[in-house]
């Protein structure tokens, strides 16, 4: 269990940029035969909107806001193990930032959660090019698409690659999510059909289990 010291204790390494002990903490946590979702959304999906929040408040800089970044992707590698022994089940989903989207972390954390759900997860990372998404979606068939947006000024972006993937795939299930999308999130997708606006992993998972 994450208790309110561990995360505390946790979050102040994170933001000194001191990965051996935040790696000790993970471990321990793992040691504990924690779940992947609460570590993955009680430790470092928490840790990383608050983050946020001190950069938009201008209380950390955008150097400390990558650090804290890093740390956390580096982190990942510690649960991997865990997450690519689940036997997989024959489905593949494609998951990737939105063109000008940098913030590649809560889309990986996504894209593990399909292989822990025995999907193959293909995770595209940050600012991914609208003509190669399509491609990729050509080479993999994917039976889902998942895109994040953590940036609320990317809207145009998502609406003009949701609008572009429904002309070339009318039939292909996409889901949207990410910090971009808190207050909009269900106004956008509400304007497309085959479109999902998914605001926790929990919730991913629910909608995964019943593909």
């Amino acid at each position: 269990m994450i208790t309110e010291k561990i995360y505390t204790l946790y979050l102040s390494h994170l933001i000194s940029g001191n990965k051996k002990e935040c790696t000790a903490i993970t471990k321990d946590l793992l040691n504990q035969n924690i779940s992947i979702y609460e570590l993955y959304t009680n430790l470092f999906q928490q840790a990383m909107y608050q983050i946020g929040k001190l950069w938009e408040e201008n209380k950390i800089s955008v150097a400390t806001e990558h650090m804290a970044t890093s740390i956390i992707e580096n982190l990942l590698n510690l649960v991997y193990p865990q997450i690519f022994s689940a036997a997989h089940i024959g489905k593949s989903a494609i998951v990737s930032c939105v063109p000008n989207e940098l913030h590649q972390l809560g889309a990986k954390m996504v894209a593990d959660i399909f292989e822990l759900n025995g999907w193959d997860g293909f995770f595209l990372g940050a600012n991914t090019p609208s003509n190669d998404l399509l491609q990729m979606i050509d080479e993999k068939k994917p039976d889902l698409l998942a895109l994040s947006m953590s940036i609320e000024s990317n809207q145009p972006a998502l609406k003009e690659t949701i609008q572009m993937l429904q002309a070339s795939y009318p039939v292909l299930q996409i889901i949207v999510g990410g910090q971009g999308l808190l207050t909009y999130g269900t106004y956008i997708v509400s304007n497309y059909s085959n479109v999902s606006y998914i605001d926790s992993l929990a919730r991913l998972e629910q909608l995964i289990r019943n593909i």
